[in-house]
């Protein structure tokens, strides 16, 4: 719509009216943006951060391995465990005058096969665990959560030496650090 009016010059001046504001139209952004981010964090979270997450850490999907294993629920379902004792590394930065003495046990599938593998590979994983451990430095042990990073490090570790998913679990049943 248009409205005329008188400008002082004297001539006739023509200027549009705002319709009114407001309505539906209006508070359509505010009410899509509260109905759909939470549908949008659901599903970045469960379809690229939780992936993500699990690829760096080197977990498999727990979905993927139940429908490949039903199989072979016999001998290779079975949980094992194996004790790795007395590891005994120097802690990185003090100059040989400190020292880390851990004890684990690792737990892993596929029975007397396990074993039998884990006695095999004996010098090669404790190798592995030592390295893991002899880059630690005081600092990094004394982190919270320092426990479970060194889990997942030896887990990935051990996986690499005897094959994908032979590890399943580490307890560490000794942690001493003098």
């Amino acid at each position: 719509m248009a409205e005329e009016r008188n400008s002082p010059e004297g001539g006739k001046e023509t200027a549009a009216v705002a319709p009114a504001s407001g309505g539906f139209a209006a508070w359509l952004p505010l009410i899509l943006t509260i109905a759909l981010m939470p549908a949008i964090a659901f599903g970045m979270t469960k379809f690229v951060l939780v992936p993500q997450l699990q690829k760096s850490l080197g977990i498999k999907d727990t979905a993927d391995s139940g429908s490949g294993t039903k199989g072979k629920a016999g001998a290779e379902g079975k949980k094992t465990s194996v004790q790795l004792s007395k590891l005994l590394v120097n802690i990185a930065g003090t100059m040989g005058s400190r020292y880390l003495l851990v004890s684990v046990t690792v737990v892993g599938n596929g029975g007397e096969a396990f074993k039998a593998k884990m006695t095999e590979n004996d010098a090669q994983l404790r190798d592995m665990a030592m390295g893991v451990l002899s880059v630690k430095t005081l600092a990094d042990l004394e982190k919270p959560g320092s426990r479970n990073l060194i889990r997942t490090e030896l887990i990935n570790g051990m996986n690499n030496v005897l094959g994908e998913n032979s590890v399943a679990e580490i307890y560490i049943t000794e942690f001493g650090i003098q």
